[in-house]
């Protein structure tokens, strides 16, 4: 019995080749068993493999998002112009004298005889010269002439003729006679016209 033990101790503590090391324990007896199992114990602390250290990972911070502050976009101030409404108020009457058309002043001719006399003017005002226009004699002799005439039509800018027939007095001598344009309203406007005539037999 005794023999039987010391072989089962022998076969558990023959150990191979370990830590580099081949380690081998006789057989012993009983009364050292608390030796051999400390020595085991100090076997396989010594022989265990290292310890695998554990890298620290330190916690990942979240990366704090940026926001960037909304800018409303600020609308470039419009101009307004304002509106030019066009005035409709009256129109104005203008007549400018351009040249004589017909019969110089001075101009010698018989008693009695027919005078074709013809001006040139224009329309400087802003008023149309319809029927309702007149040219009336306002100064020397009317040479038999009806003192009030239709003036001829014209728009505005453009150029007219002033015709009127006279008669040569019968009596020698020089002789002047001025007319002048009227609107509807029987008022007068722009450069009055003007003829001279010299009676000789």
């Amino acid at each position: 019995m005794k023999q039987t033990s010391r072989r089962f101790w022998s076969k558990i503590i023959s150990f191979p080749k370990t830590c580099g090391t081949f380690y081998i324990f006789k057989p012993l007896s009983i009364r050292n068993i608390n030796s051999v199992l400390f020595a085991m114990i100090f076997l396989m602390t010594a022989c265990a493999p290292p310890a695998t250290s554990t890298i620290f990972v330190p916690p990942t911070q979240p990366v704090p998002t940026l926001v960037l502050p909304t800018t409303t976009p600020i609308a470039s101030p419009t101009s307004i112009l304002p509106t030019v409404t066009p005035t409709t108020g009256p129109c104005t009457n203008d007549l400018n004298f351009i040249d004589d058309v017909t019969i110089e002043d001075g101009t010698i001719v018989p008693p009695g005889s027919s005078v074709d006399k013809q001006w040139l003017v224009s329309n400087s005002g802003s008023c149309n010269w319809d029927a309702s226009y007149h040219v009336k004699w306002i100064g020397g002799d009317p040479l038999g002439a009806v003192t009030e005439q239709v003036l001829y039509p014209a728009r505005p800018g453009s150029q007219a003729t002033i015709r009127i027939l006279f008669t040569a007095p019968i009596t020698a001598g020089t002789y002047p006679s001025q007319w002048q344009a009227y609107g509807p309203d029987d008022v007068a406007f722009g450069d009055p016209v003007y003829i001279e005539i010299v009676v000789s037999p």
